[in-house]
Order: C-alpha cells, then structure tokens, then sequence
C-alpha cells in the first residue's frame, strides 16, 4: 500500500509544500537578477551619458550670446516698467556692467532680511565735495573657461557654505568698484577684488573716527563660524585711488576689531582668543597686529615673523 504522509497542523502534503517553495525561491531569484541587470543597465546608461560630447553653444550658462540676450531682454523690460529713470540710475549700472565687462558678470543684490523684502541692488550712490559723482557697486564674475555663475548662489547665509559645495555652479569672483558718472556716462574708477565667493549679505559707507577716513564695509555671512566676516576698504588716499583692505570678524568663538595702534593713517586690528570649553566659551586675551606700509603687510607686536595679509 502506498502511504503519503501529512503535516497534522496544516493538513498539506509535505512534498507539495515543498515544490511551493522551490518555485517561490526560483521567483525571487528571478526577480533579483532583473533588478541587478536594471541597475547595471541604468549605470552603463549614465556613464554613456557622460561620455557624450556636450555642446556648450545649447546651454544658456555656457553661451555668452545666450546669457547677454537673456540680459538685453530683462533690462528692456525694466526699462519699459519704469517710471521714475535718472542718470546712472540701477539699469544704466546693469547695462554698463553687461556692455563694459567680461560676459558672466552681474550686478549683486543685498540678501533679503524677510521673506517679504524686494532685495535691493548692491549700489551707493556717493556725491563728493568737488562735486563729482560716485557709485559704489559690488560685483560678481564668472571664471573664464567655467559656466557662468548665478547671482542667488553668491548671496544669503546658505551660499556662505559655498566652498564646501561639490556641485558645478561655477566660480564666482566679487568685487568692490567705483565708477564714476559724468552726466549720462559712466567710466570704472577701479576694482578691488573681494576675497570671499560666497554669502554675501549687504555693504554700506562707513567712517573710521580715529582718522576721520571713509571705508567701504562689504559684510558677508560665515556659515562655518556662525558668524559675520566684514571686508573693510578704507579710502586711504582719497576716492579715486586703490583703497586699503583690512578684514574683520565676529562670531561666537573668534573676533577681530579695528585700533589705531602707531598713529598712521592705516587702521591696524587686535585678534581676539578664545578658549572654547564644554559648556562655555571664554575671551582669554588679545594680540595686537600694526601695518607695515614697507611690505604691506600687518605684523604682530608678539613676533614680527607673525604676519597676515589683511
């Protein structure tokens, strides 16, 4: 006699639950192997994509007529929606700016201090007492051989992170210049470049009372520091010439601020030390540094082979 045996519990021959699950193991595996050779399809896809010549001239970041004739209509339009023109008004600035300088360059604006703010050109209009006429501008450029960069990825607290960022936006180098305006014409005075590519915030006319000097502070937000970094540009030998840079910075755990240390006409700075513990952080000292106007360099007054740029 034949016998079949039972599983008691479930009331199922054992030899068909058993093909059952043969034939759920063989589905998985089949499954598994689809799934594999998508992936390994899609990755081949994407490097193929890579390798694919790509044609710049398609690419509006990459094409100077493109960016200039997206440029051309937007102040066109501006020109159309204003009411209230005067020379060397915000769209003669952006119009000089496009036919005066390298393509990719752009007129900044401040970040916004609400979500509510029409963020405003970065410009100061500055009458002088000889009666000429002055605009303060900061500037970006895109760096040749790049694309072109995007002003909203050099401006507000999150772009201030820019140097970690891995991603292909372009390079931007920013700049402080002063042009003159002349009734309907404007002319560059100079540029001064801005060593920082990205966070910035606002600029504003300032005066250094020791001296009673004008300088130029251009703030930028320091993400990394969780705090300010301020580029001070101060107008040395009077508005026309190359002005002198001195940095200065403020955050929880790192300070510099300006002094008048030897009496000259270069404002000089203290460094300011820290000491960050657990669960507080504490202002221990300060060291002074003096500019050396023979090698433009400021020295500090604990080590002279202590030196710093600006």
């Amino acid at each position: 006699m034949n016998f079949q045996k039972y599983n008691s519990k479930l009331s199922v021959p054992i030899n068909l639950r058993s093909g059952h699950f043969l034939f759920f193991i063989s589905m998985i595996k089949i499954l598994i192997s689809i799934l594999f050779s998508a992936l390994l399809f899609s990755a081949c896809k994407e490097e193929q994509k890579e390798n694919i010549p790509v044609n710049y001239k398609e690419k509006v970041e990459l094409s100077a007529e493109k960016d200039a004739s997206i440029q051309i209509y937007n102040l066109e339009k501006m020109k159309g929606e204003s009411t209230n023109r005067f020379p060397c008004d915000t769209i003669s600035v952006i119009e000089y700016v496009l036919k005066n300088f390298p393509a990719g360059t752009y007129l900044l604006r401040f970040d916004k201090n609400s979500i509510y703010d029409i963020p405003k050109p970065a410009l100061i209009y500055y009458d002088d007492n000889d009666g000429s006429k002055y605009i303060f501008a900061v500037i970006a450029r895109s760096r040749p051989g790049e694309r072109f960069i995007e002003p909203s990825n050099i401006v507000g607290y999150d772009q201030s992170f820019i140097d970690l960022d891995s991603t292909k936006l372009g390079t931007p180098f920013i700049y402080l210049v002063l042009f003159e305006c002349k009734g309907e014409q404007m002319f560059t005075i100079w540029e001064a470049p801005v060593p920082s590519h990205g966070g910035f915030n606002k600029f504003s006319l300032r005066n250094w009372s020791p001296k009673a000097i004008n300088y130029i502070e251009v703030n930028f937000h320091y993400g990394q520091g969780v705090g300010n970094i301020n580029y001070n540009y101060f107008l040395v030998d009077g508005i026309r010439n190359q002005p002198h840079l001195l940095m200065t910075y403020n955050g929880i755990d790192f300070r510099r601020t300006l002094a008048d240390l030897n009496n000259d006409k270069f404002p000089d700075y203290y460094e300011h030390i820290f000491y960050s513990l657990p669960d507080r952080v504490i202002h221990k000292d300060s060291v002074a540094f003096v500019f050396n106007q023979k090698d433009s360099l400021y020295h500090s007054t604990e080590g002279k082979k202590i030196t710093r740029r600006y």
